[in-house]
């Protein structure tokens, strides 16, 4: 078989899309008219960020000594919060390219998704990039990739995504190196699902590889997983516009038109089958879990509408959002959300306000915790309000991840005073021959949460990469902060904070009320609790008012009756102890900065 599929494997920002521009040019897939760049990027975030958000796959045809080869890329994200999905297009090819920036070496995402193409025994080409620009080191990054994958030097191809150079052999080694599809094992079709995207005519499209039989317009097919039938509508290939094609062959990577519009019925790594199949759908497939949680708010409760309609919408084109209504007594009608991490949680809310124009609030991000009650009941709580109480008999675990870390050597010291601080411990060390030095850590996962990756970027002047899994529950050492306004609970205001953290929250949180909230006309309270204690306290002063101000002279009676009168209704004010906290008090307290 004439047919090479292939993906890309690259940290953030190490040219995977240039070079896939470059691909496209050289093969002359996309006419010079046409050419931009990032080509597959084709929303206006990836461009801004220049990242890449959505998976996205092109057919280019080679020539070789007169024969045409069908190559198909899938281009995948680089990011951490996407590696599921990474792991389902690299399950639907035989070869990955290992991109690495010449300038930059290795790094730590590189590591990981480079494991991934190793348990699924993947050919494997290393190519060293940007090796056009002056301050370029492919001899000392080159000896870095030989010792990751022990091959030998001549293995390693140089290649420029900005100025061609080296395209064309690398074409050439892909045609070599990465084998073609084996051939179909039954005659039932079978395809993996590794992307779908939604459209208002034709609805969800799901994009997949073809393992075995073949798939027709007209099929009636099956997704394995949800159990939905349709017929499909549309069989065809992307170059990269959606071209329509007669049938899709063991092998060969399309997309199918379902004209389903609802959402919960595809999703990435699922199988599709013919409607009467018998067989075995193709292993890997998972639930998307969320990692992060978060509240949305529509700043104007009209909006509620629109906003549900959008989550539903973007969860026609994304399974791994997840989302349900909620109720607060402040902010009105909203929905919890969950997230595979904070990138995916700040691209949804970006969308949310690009794409469908609604102005929203968002809540601190948050992790689950489970919960082991007395009579032995398992529960998983994400809402600080459901957290138990202190001196309740119960058992609390929390999510830990398993990272990795590479940075030069001399950014240590900052990086391991960094992880101390966020409970994080080092279980092994590796030198790189530049240096640099690889850090294997656990840390809790609410630890990453709390703005880890900016401090290390901060303690590392912006070269330290990282990367991490979700490794296992363990005991958590967290506690519930609540805070009281004029001695009254106000349960919006309630967090999930570690035990070693209680006091610096507690006088973050009265300190950053007691500047938000407006003045009142008594002295008002502001205390934070931890484990049933006050731990601390600020005073709001009242408002004065000289009410003898309009008097001029006369007897002193008057004024002592006036101010006697003002004493008696800033008691009575006191003894009500009600304090109004308007609604931008809780925006401003509630926001994720």
């Amino acid at each position: 078989m004439q047919i090479r599929n292939f993906s890309i494997i690259a940290h953030i920002d190490h040219g995977k899309s240039t070079l896939a521009d470059r691909m496209l040019e050289v093969t002359k897939t996309v006419e010079a008219r046409k050419m931009k760049e990032q080509v597959l990027d084709s929303m206006d975030l990836e461009r801004e960020r220049g990242i890449t958000i959505k998976m996205q796959p092109v057919r280019m045809i080679y020539q070789s000594s007169g024969v045409d080869y069908e190559f198909n890329l899938i281009d995948t994200p680089g990011h951490i919060d996407f590696s599921y999905e990474v792991s389902r297009a690299l399950k639907a090819v035989e070869g990955v390219l290992l991109l690495v920036d010449s300038t930059q070496g290795v790094q730590a995402q590189t590591l990981t998704t480079l494991q991934m193409a190793k348990d699924l025994g993947l050919t494997i080409i290393p190519v060293l990039t940007k090796i056009d620009v002056p301050h370029s080191r492919p001899k000392e990054v080159g000896e870095e990739v030989v010792k990751l994958l022990g091959c030998s030097r001549e293995d390693i191809l140089l290649v420029s995504g900005k100025t061609g150079l080296g395209v064309l052999d690398l074409l050439e080694a892909i045609r070599q190196r990465i084998p073609p599809p084996r051939a179909s094992k039954i005659d039932s079709h079978r395809g993996l699902i590794f992307d779908f995207e939604y459209s208002n005519h034709r609805g969800i499209i799901v994009f997949m590889r073809v393992f075995d039989g073949e798939v027709k317009k007209g099929d009636v097919l099956k997704f394995a997983a949800s159990k939905k039938t349709f017929t499909a509508l549309e069989v065809g290939i992307v170059t990269p516009d959606e071209r329509p094609v007669d049938s899709l062959g063991a092998g060969e990577i399309g997309y199918v038109v379902t004209g389903i519009k609802e959402p919960g019925v595809a999703g990435v790594g699922d199988t599709l089958l013919p409607v009467r199949s018998t067989a075995e759908p193709l292993s890997g497939y998972q639930e998307a879990r969320p990692v992060v949680w978060s509240s949305i708010f529509p700043s104007n409760q009209d909006d509620f509408t629109q906003l549900h309609q959008a989550l539903d919408r973007l969860q026609l084109s994304d399974s791994s959002l997840s989302y349900e209504e909620e109720s607060s007594g402040v902010l009105g009608r909203g929905f919890r959300c969950g997230f595979l991490g904070m990138l995916h949680m700040e691209i949804i809310t970006e969308r949310l306000r690009r794409e469908f124009n609604i102005d929203i609030i968002i809540t601190a991000p948050s992790i689950s915790y489970e919960i082991t009650w007395p009579d032995g009941q398992v529960e998983e709580i994400y809402a600080a309000n459901r957290f138990p109480e202190h001196g309740q008999n119960v058992t609390v675990r929390e999510p830990w991840v398993l990272g990795q870390i590479i940075l030069p050597g001399e950014y240590m010291g900052n990086v391991m005073t960094l992880l101390y601080e966020h409970e994080s411990s080092v279980i092994d060390t590796e030198m790189f021959s530049d240096g640099r030095t690889l850090l294997t850590i656990e840390i809790p996962l609410r630890e990453l949460m709390r703005g880890f990756f900016d401090r290390l970027k901060n303690a590392s002047s912006g070269y330290a990469s990282l990367s991490y899994e979700v490794a296992e529950m363990r005991p958590a050492s967290v506690t519930k902060l609540e805070v009281l306004v004029a001695e009254e609970l106000v349960p919006a205001f309630s967090r999930v904070i570690g035990m070693g953290r209680a006091e610096i929250e507690a006088k973050a949180v009265t300190e950053k009320l007691y500047n938000t909230l407006p003045r009142q006309q008594f002295i008002v309270k502001i205390q934070a609790k931890v484990m049933g204690k006050i731990i601390s306290t600020k005073k709001l002063s009242a408002l004065k008012k000289d009410v003898t101000a309009h008097l001029y002279g006369g007897d002193i009676t008057r004024k002592m009756k006036l101010r006697e009168k003002q004493k008696k209704g800033k008691a009575k004010a006191l003894a009500r102890g009600r304090v109004h906290i308007p609604q931008e008090v809780f925006m401003k307290m509630m926001k994720n900065e």
